[in-house]
């Protein structure tokens, strides 16, 4: 059983399990090779501090009022793999703006306005000095960048 610092289920992690993951605690807070700002913060300033930090990330992305977004009540450590989507720009090409190897806090809600057959959900991504949110379709299709900001 892999244990991690934040409290993340690591073993039901299936990018971990096919990439050599040995879990946050064995690799001392770098799980793919990088240093998680998750368990440097938990290091630094226990559970409590983080706890505390999360609790602002919460009431940042929901002082954003985007339009149909649910309020956020948690965020959850995501492995960047999970999160980092293709995004079209402008110009007709399409950029991801996260690191697979990195471990963000996030979530994904469920737009509140929809017609019960064209589902789109909201992925929120933070890193220590960003907010992202994302509108998308089933699956992660289409999906349009709606907010990129530094903390």
């Amino acid at each position: 059983m892999k244990k991690s610092i934040c409290g993340a289920d690591c073993d039901n992690c299936g990018y971990g399990k096919n990439n050599g993951c040995k879990g946050c605690a064995e690799s001392k807070g770098c799980p793919f090779g990088k240093k998680c700002f998750i368990a440097q913060y938990i290091s630094t300033g226990g559970i409590d501090s983080y706890n505390l930090f999360k609790k602002k990330l919460t009431e940042e992305f929901n002082s954003l009022d985007i339009p149909g977004m649910p309020k956020i009540n948690e965020l959850f450590p995501l492995n960047g793999a999970f999160v980092n989507l293709e995004y079209p720009m402008p110009g007709g090409n399409s950029v991801k703006l996260l690191d697979d190897k990195e471990i963000y806090l996030g979530n994904q809600v469920e737009c509140e306005f929809h017609d019960g057959e064209l589902i789109r959900c909201y992925g929120l991504v933070a890193g220590m000095d960003f907010l992202l949110v994302s509108e998308y379709g089933v699956n992660c299709t289409d999906p349009e960048l709606i907010i990129y900001k530094k903390r």
